[in-house]
This record gives C-alpha cells, structure tokens and sequence, in this order.
C-alpha cells in the first residue's frame, strides 16, 4: 500500500513525497481511513510507529484553512510539543497551516501571537488550560487529539484534561492515542469521545523489524568502558543514550566530552533555552550524541539516528520500547544497544517477553577487534581517496629530504593514530559467562522452565568465533590482579 491510495489533496501528497514517505506504517494504515470518515478513534500504539502523520495527515486533508484554529493537539511534554509542531508544519506547509506550540517557561504574549496565525496548536495539558481559564484564547476547534495520553495520566494531568474538554465545543472529532490502555484511559475514552473505533497495533508489531536488537553484560564498574569501547567498535554517525537519572545524564555528558566526543545531555532540571538548542544541534548533525532521560526524549524525532544506546536497562518495558523508536524511523534501519549486568537479567527477559522482540546476547570486542576494524575502514578511505594537486605538490616537496617510503610511513603514522584503543583488552563477560547466568536464572525458576531455557528463554548467541570465545571464556575469568586494579581506577576515574 501507497499514502496515494488514501486520496489526499494533492498539496498534501507533494509533502508526503517531500518528507519521503512512501508506504504506510501499520498505524497509519489502520487509522487514516477511519478518521477521514469523520469516526472518534482510540489508537493504541507505541512512540516510533507513525502515529503523528496517522492523525496529522488526514486532520490536514480535512482542515479548511480558513485561518482560525481548527484543530488542537493535547501532548505530555514541551520536547514531544516542538517535535509534533515541527512534523505538522512540514506536511501543512504547501497547505499554508501554521502551527502554535504552547507550554509552560515561555511567555504568554509570544504563544499567543502565534496562534493567531494558526491552524493547529499543539499544547501541554498545563499552559493550554491556564488559556482557557484565563480566557485569553476564544476557539472553537473542529478536531482534537489526546497524544500518549497514558503518559500525560502518569504525569497527573488527568484532571486538566477533564477539565480542558468543558471548554471545548461538543461538535467535534476526537481522537485518543496511548500506548497502554488501563482502566483510567478506557474510563476517559468513555466520557470525551463518541462511539470511537478501537485500533490496536499487535505485539508483533510492537518493535520495529527494521532495528536490530544487541546486549552486551558486564560488571557494574565496567559500564563506562564498555560504553567508549562500543562507541570504538561501531563507530555510530548519531546516537542517543538513555540514562535512568538527571544525574547519571550530567555525569555521564561530562564523561563523554572529556574522552574527546561532541555531546550533550537532555533532561527536565535544564532551563527552556539549553534543552532546545540541545535539540536543535543534534537535529544539524553539530551533536554525534545526545545523552537523556526517557521523559525528556519522549517524542524526539529524529530521522538520522543510527544507534541507541541503554546505558541502564529502563524499569519497565514501555520505556524500553520508547528508547528504541527513537532509531529506524521513516523505514532506515538502526540499532538499539543495551548494556547490562547479572542483576539486570530478570528485567531483560521480561522486556523480551513484553515485547516480542529478539536481543541478541554480544560480546565486548577486544582490542584487537576494534583496531582490526578501523584499520580496514582506513584502507577503505585510502584506497578510495581521490589524489588533488595539492597532495601531490606536497609529497614533491618531502622528497627533498626523504625517500618515498619513508613519506609513505610517515603519512601512515599520522593516519594510523586514529586506530589507538583506549581501555583494558577484554572488558564484560565472555559467551560462556553469560550463558552460566541464564542457566543459573533458569535453575533459579525451577522446573521444566529449565529445559526451556536455551530456546526461548535462553539468549540469543552472536559475537566471536568458538576458538575466540574459549580464549576469551578463559581469560574473562583469570585476569591479573593488576588489570583488575587498573580496570578499577577507570571506573573511579569516569
């Protein structure tokens, strides 16, 4: 199936094609038509799915743009505020729809200025109803969208919420998103919308096919060093690493920059101003890494991303699901890292079960691995690099004094800097090890759920060669008390 085949004005259909959209997400597939027929939906689906175009492309196709607000877009978070605006504004931009975000730490006179000009507002629960209240907006709007709306229940906006739909007209369109469904969602779905239809994305679909699901074990003071080895080994274009806390964000950006990386943090303690452009510079590409808290990521959107990263596993398997949305969207394909420890496996056979997906269990590479992998890549670049004046006038003027193997040298050296590995050769825990954890968590549980432990319980094998993982299963568990010590400074270190 095509976005053609839903028949859009043909304005709309040339942002499509412009933003790259090409077939629909199941989402998008289910809802739109639905909600071109005017129909209340309750869509559940995860962030990652599409579910910004699957109620933003039919309510533009609908819109009159008759230059009053026509359409409101209730979200949880500022950060998932400005991504929603920015999505809508690309697809109504050849339709001429503005869009408003509202939310707190911003003044009221600049929002309100905005919506004036606006088709569309996105808003936080919060600022939107101190609108209302405060009569300083007067609109009548013909749809209205309730985003994640189990996050905005978590956060304690419930009663906002009840309380912003009195000030909406009852000639309207409803559409409700969450990602869960308890009974405080099903009792709200009740009471703001009319003989909604349910769409509901399978557990199959949960996850997307298109990212690549890896985690890798080690000792709790190796986190750090795992994190700069991987970064060493897969060389990511743009990633983002989830941390549990504010603090862990700060400690961690601070970590990163001092081992020579562009990166920053995202999280709720910052000011307005430093979140944004946060964003905005990871967006250009002047950020390789981004470091957040799942609130403060909720949302981000963010096409480019190659890699997350779990620096901690999340404490349930929504968030997990969350993280890794942030990677393979609009049909690339990305992949999601987890790095882990023993006490963490209870926790990762749950995310697996909850989800449906497929972790494969990796090992660190070593040394040798990482410096094997970039001297390739800089063969490649080599082999590939096109030869100008200025190299060749350069090499003329060294064979004054040298002969060409040794300007060949030199230039080598130079280059072959880039290959230098920091840490210890072997960090985490070798194939070996961690299968001996998941039959111990197996033999934990008892039973015949042992049995089924090296299927579906078990873990999925990836990483070296069987002489490689003997090699390293033996060498994991007998390192020298000085690689012991100094693997322990680094951890004090970082």
């Amino acid at each position: 199936m095509t976005f053609n085949e839903f028949n859009f004005k043909e304005k709309l259909q040339a942002s499509i094609a412009e933003a790259g959209f090409k077939e629909p997400s199941p989402i998008q597939r289910d809802a739109i038509p639905v909600v071109l027929e005017g129909k209340d939906i309750v869509g559940q689906a995860h962030t990652g799915t599409g579910k910004t175009a699957a109620f933003g492309l039919p309510l533009l196709n609908m819109m009159e743009a008759n230059g009053s607000v026509e359409a409101v877009v209730i979200v949880p978070t500022r950060e998932l505020a400005m991504q929603v605006s920015d999505e809508l504004f690309r697809f109504g931009k050849n339709l001429k729809i503005n869009t408003a975000t509202v939310y707190g730490g911003q003044s009221y006179s600049r929002q309100l200025k905005h919506i004036e000009n606006a088709g569309i507002i996105i808003a936080t629960p919060g600022r939107f109803l101190d609108l209302l209240k405060g009569e300083k907006i007067n609109i009548k709007p013909s749809f209205v969208v309730l985003d994640e709306a189990d996050e905005m229940l978590d956060m304690g906006f419930l009663d906002d919420i009840k309380e912003i739909f009195t000030y909406l007209p009852e000639q309207r369109q409803t559409l409700l998103f969450s990602a869960t469904m308890p009974t405080a969602i099903k009792n709200l779905a009740k009471s703001i919308l009319k003989e909604p239809e349910f769409i509901t994305i399978t557990q199959s679909e949960v996850t997307n096919s298109k990212i690549t699901q890896s985690f890798y074990v080690v000792d709790e003071h190796e986190r750090d060093d795992a994190l700069i080895r991987l970064y060493d080994f897969k060389n990511p274009e743009k990633s983002i690493i989830f941390c549990r806390t504010k603090k862990e964000v700060d400690r961690l950006s601070t970590f990163l920059v001092s081992q020579g990386f562009s990166a920053k943090g995202l999280h709720g303690d910052m000011e307005q101003r430093q979140r944004e452009e946060a964003i905005k510079a990871f967006k250009k590409s002047k950020l390789e890494i981004l470091i957040a808290t799942d609130v403060a990521a909720r949302g981000l959107d963010v096409n480019d991303v190659t890699h997350v990263f779990n620096y901690h596993l999340p404490f349930d398997s929504e968030s997990y699901v969350h993280r890794i949305g942030r990677t393979g969207r609009a049909g690339k394909e990305g992949m999601a890292v987890s790095i882990v420890t023993p006490h963490e496996f209870r926790m990762l056979q749950k995310i697996q079960k909850d989800t449906g997906g497929k972790l494969e269990a990796k090992v660190i590479p070593t040394i040798n691995s990482v410096k094997e992998k970039k001297t390739d890549s800089l063969k490649n670049k080599i082999i590939e690099q096109k030869v100008y004046d200025s190299g060749i006038e350069l090499v003329e003027s060294l064979k004054e004094a040298y002969d060409l193997s040794t300007i060949a040298h030199k230039l080598a050296s130079i280059l072959t800097n880039d290959t230098y590995v920091k840490g210890g050769n072997y960090i985490g825990k070798s194939e070996n090890d961690i299968q001996r954890l998941f039959d111990r968590l197996q033999n934990d549980r008892g039973g015949d759920r042992n049995s089924r432990g090296r299927g579906r319980g078990g873990y999925n094998r990836g990483g070296r060669n069987r002489s490689d993982r003997n090699d390293r299963g033996g060498r994991s568990r007998n390192r020298n008390s000085s690689d012991r010590n100094s693997s322990e400074r680094r951890g004090r270190r970082a």
